[in-house]
């Protein structure tokens, strides 16, 4: 069949051309140089082997399934959760893209909202050392807005805004807007008096598996949680239960790098978002509580084909190969005089003291496409303070509602091409870069005010080198 396969798919299995121009790698010798159009993100990493390609379209395929409630007439694709917020994963990254908020259209949900309570008791306390959260005691640790017949969704996300203009220095003025959220037609009873919220949309899934790959002792380096150099930026590690190996690593996933591997990330997206059982994740029933009964009586897709569960190890193996393997496209910086002056705004404006911009990944014999490879993603992968302006008072492990895991730059100036999405931050409140700018705050608050004090003409240099990466 893999044979078969391979024929019919040979020229889409080909490497692509490497770019001429080394600067242009974002990510290495995997760095996608083709066209840069809507599937530019979808791409396998271009030091890929043919058979390593079968993999990736393998777990593409998994990626995309349409998932459909038990009993279904193929045990590959039964098992949706009865409570869940997409059928497919590539319903929230769009040709593997980010997000957006779903004011629009309330049926696109590439958009979620995490819901928690403080831990009061040692239970709770235990609950949130192991899953960095404790859930609504009813609705769990995320609003599930479908259902499958015979069930009532838990609620509707409703999304209002509050604006505020912000005066820059020559004189211009910039809205911003702050996501307010509501939760309307609640099915299932009340919310926890005490309930605290996080809207939250799908990021880009490009170099996942090169960040997996940046070497614990360079985190350490890079971290510093005291400011012990005085420069205002204390990075601080995310230390989070890894399920795999039963202990605690450093986090990398996530808008609070609540993740320590890819694989569990995407384990628990799968359970949690789609409802899939897994062998991380192995309830069937997803994100659905002991109060939700009607739930947990429901049928699932448990089957021996798929080891007892509903999404095998060999299912699961595949989808991280794919999203490991997802190529970072070339960046466009040499390309502009005007980008290049913005990439020396960038430093001078102290962006990249938490935007850091290269690093080199680790030897990896299984993975070795992904090994050893110099690259630049402008994250440093840790937890910063960003204000109140962007704190959702919603933990995760060891970070707090103000800290946001540094959001990786490649590939951010290629999202309206991909999926026609110009929203930016964790819950797509900025609609421009320099939205995005602007609600930098806490650690950032120094480097914001040194664009807001910038020449229009320094400001769109700015503005066009973030875009050329």
């Amino acid at each position: 069949m893999r044979y078969l396969l391979s024929l019919c798919l040979l020229p889409l299995l080909q490497a692509p051309a490497q770019a001429a121009d080394p600067s242009a790698l974002a990510g290495g010798e995997t760095t996608f140089t083709g066209r840069m159009d809507r599937q530019a993100f979808s791409h396998p990493a271009a030091n890929l082997d043919l058979h390593a390609r079968m993999d990736f379209l393998l777990g593409k395929a998994i990626f995309e399934k349409i998932w459909v409630p038990a009993p279904a007439s193929t045990t590959a694709s039964d098992g949706l959760g009865p409570l869940h917020n997409a059928r497919s994963c590539s319903q929230c990254h769009v040709n593997a893209g980010r997000g957006h908020p779903n004011v629009d259209n309330p049926g696109n949900s590439a958009s979620l909202l995490r819901l928690s309570v403080a831990p009061n008791t040692d239970a709770e306390r235990a609950l949130a050392q192991r899953n960095g959260v404790v859930g609504d005691p009813t609705y769990g640790t995320q609003l599930q807005t479908f259902a499958t017949a015979g069930l009532q969704p838990e609620g509707r996300l409703a999304i209002d805004y509050e604006y505020h203009q912000v005066r820059l220095a020559d004189g211009t003025r910039v809205e911003l807007r702050k996501p307010i959220t509501r939760i309307t037609e609640a099915r299932y009873g009340d919310f926890h008096p005490a309930l605290r919220s996080s809207l939250r949309i799908a990021p880009a899934m490009i170099g996942l598996g090169l960040l997996e790959r940046i070497p614990e002792h360079r985190l350490e380096a890079l971290s510093d949680p005291d400011d012990a150099d005085g420069d205002g930026i204390s990075g601080r590690i995310n230390r989070v239960y890894d399920r795999a190996s039963a202990s605690y690593r450093y986090g990398r996933f996530g808008w609070k790098a609540g993740h320590a591997s890819l694989a569990q990330q995407n384990a628990d997206a799968l359970n949690n978002d789609l409802g899939i059982g897994n062998p991380l994740y192995p309830s069937a029933y997803g994100n659905c509580t002991a109060r939700q009964s009607d739930c947990l009586r429901q049928l699932n897709g448990n089957t021996a084909q798929q080891d007892g569960l509903e999404a095998s190890a060999e299912m699961m193996r595949v989808l991280e190969f794919y999203t490991a393997h997802l190529a970072v496209p070339a960046a466009r910086t040499e390309q502009s005089p005007q980008a290049r002056h913005g990439r020396q705004l960038f430093h001078q404006a102290g962006c990249a003291a938490c935007h850091v911009p290269a690093h080199v990944t680790a030897a990896d014999p299984d993975n070795p496409a992904l090994g050893e490879q110099r690259i630049e993603p402008y994250t440093d992968l840790l937890l910063h303070d960003m204000g109140e302006g962007l704190a959702d008072n919603h933990r995760e492990f060891d970070a707090q509602g103000q800290e946001w895991r540094t959001a990786p730059l490649w590939g951010i100036g290629l999202s309206a091409a991909i999926n026609g999405n110009h929203y930016y931050l964790h819950d797509g409140r900025a609609r421009t870069l320099l939205e995005a700018i602007l609600w930098h705050g806490g650690e950032a608050e120094p480097a914001r005010n040194r664009v807001i004090n910038m020449s229009e003409y320094d400001r769109t240099a700015l503005l066009r080198f973030l875009e050329s990466l």
